[in-house]
């Protein structure tokens, strides 16, 4: 025994120094070197938080298309003051007959005739004049209305953004925690090799390694396709990775009574209740009488008793709508109900405004106090992983004791990582429900 001891007392106890060092650093604020032959991290392009957002309120498919709407909305704007507006035309014609028409040797139609006039119109009407006004409103509206649409762009790229960073925390963590078990593995198995462990504790410890090694592998794809979904909300064709974590401020208590009014969802539900309210307070236009006046002015190369070769006329017409078959009370009656919709669904949206600012104080609050308390989990199981580390060096434990540390160490910190995402989207939301993001 004196000749076998020191020969395998060396390499053991380089072994159990090299795990107890490992364990260490592990659980330290270092970064976590990478597992020997994980591939190697795809390049992608790394933007800030308010990269993200500004990208996403111009790029993407919701604030594409709102804007286009606009246009639309522009165009029949133009398309209903058009209306009240002069109306201006010309015309020209020039006619070849076979012949000259006579009567009593008299030259009647000449040959050839040629003849131009200038027509022009305006039409006074109250009911055109409050379509104009309508429509000026509902571009009011559709341009309110693209404001919530990149607000909602913006809160769907903050959140993958903040995803991407939580996942890179995880991978963090993951990558901790492999490299802590594959030291307990190499351990175990230089300690059946030397003839003082057994099978059973290193296949434990290998056991660890390969479930530590499935959960970074998990992170990595979830990561991927938090990147994936953070290009897609900045309308990007690829995928794009987080710079660095985002200052996200808890705003005071007293936003929460500016969310009324700051929200760019309840500015425009505002806007559409009082465009409805326009119109359906405009419906006695349709029955005030309407004025057209025209005038024309012409010129010919031949002329008749009755008709000289040039000359003007005007005219005015004054038209007053009596019976149209219950048209008017009809278009009054529907006016009158989208008006009462569009009451309720900001009366609704301001019920939820609500609703979402205590939903996001209590979320942030509970979220902040699970933070602290996840964070105490993860310190106190990395103590204990480092006490059972010692005591399996010494010999007063066995691997299982190890293993169940580092299960436990594994699990609080992811859960701690979960806790500061948890926090992160907590913010996120209370600043979009208090009108302060984007």
């Amino acid at each position: 025994m004196s000749r076998r001891g020191p020969g395998r007392a060396g390499p053991v106890r380089s072994a159990r120094l090299a795990l107890a060092l490992a364990l260490s650093l592990s659980l330290g604020a270092g970064a976590a070197r990478a597992a020997p032959g994980e591939p190697a991290p795809a390049a992608l392009r790394a933007i800030t938080f308010e990269e993200a957002v500004s990208l996403a309120r111009s790029r993407s498919v919701g604030s594409l298309l709102a804007a286009e709407e606009i246009r639309r909305v522009d165009g029949l704007l133009v398309q209903a003051r058009s209306g009240s507006l002069p109306v201006l035309g010309a015309s020209a014609s020039y006619t070849r007959l076979d012949g000259a028409r006579t009567a009593g040797g008299a030259q009647v139609v000449p040959e050839e005739q040629r003849s131009g006039s200038l027509q022009a119109s305006l039409v006074l009407s109250p009911s055109r004049w409050y379509q104009w006004s309508h429509a000026r409103d509902a571009l009011d509206a559709t341009r309110a209305g693209a404001l919530d649409a990149e607000r909602a762009a913006a809160l769907t790229a903050g959140r993958a953004y903040l995803t991407v960073v939580a996942q890179r925390r995880v991978i963090e963590v993951s990558r901790r925690s492999v490299d802590a078990t594959r030291a307990h593995f190499d351990f175990a198995r230089t300690r059946r090799e030397a003839g003082v462990g057994n099978l059973l504790d290193e296949l434990r410890a290998e056991q660890q390694l390969a479930a530590a090694t499935a959960q970074l592998e998990v992170a990595r794809a979830g990561l991927a396709r938090a990147q994936e979904a953070l290009g897609q909300a900045a309308g990007a064709d690829a995928p794009l990775d987080a710079q660095a974590e985002p200052a996200l401020a808890t705003p005071p208590e007293e936003a929460a009574e500016a969310a009324t009014s700051r929200r760019a969802d309840v500015r425009a539900a505002g806007a559409r209740a009082q465009a409805a309210a326009r119109v359906a307070g405009d419906a006695g236009a349709d029955w005030l009488p309407a004025l057209l006046g025209s005038g024309a002015a012409y010129r010919q190369d031949w002329s008749t008793a009755t008709t000289p070769d040039h000359g003007w006329q005007v005219q005015a017409i004054l038209s007053l709508p009596i019976f149209e078959g219950g048209l008017r009370a009809g278009q009054a009656r529907e006016r009158r109900a989208l008006e009462a919709e569009a009451t309720a669904q900001l009366e609704g949206l301001l019920r939820q405004a609500r609703s979402e600012v205590r939903s996001a104080w209590a979320s942030l609050q509970h979220a902040e106090l699970a933070l602290r308390e996840s964070r105490r989990a993860a310190d106190r199981a990395g103590q204990a992983l480092t006490l059972v580390a010692e005591a399996y060096r010494a010999g007063s434990t066995n691997s299982l004791d190890v293993t169940d540390a580092e299960q436990r160490a594994r699990d609080a910190e992811t859960a701690g990582a979960v806790a500061e995402d948890a926090v992160r989207q907590a913010r996120l939301d209370l600043l979009a429900a208090t009108g302060q993001f984007p």
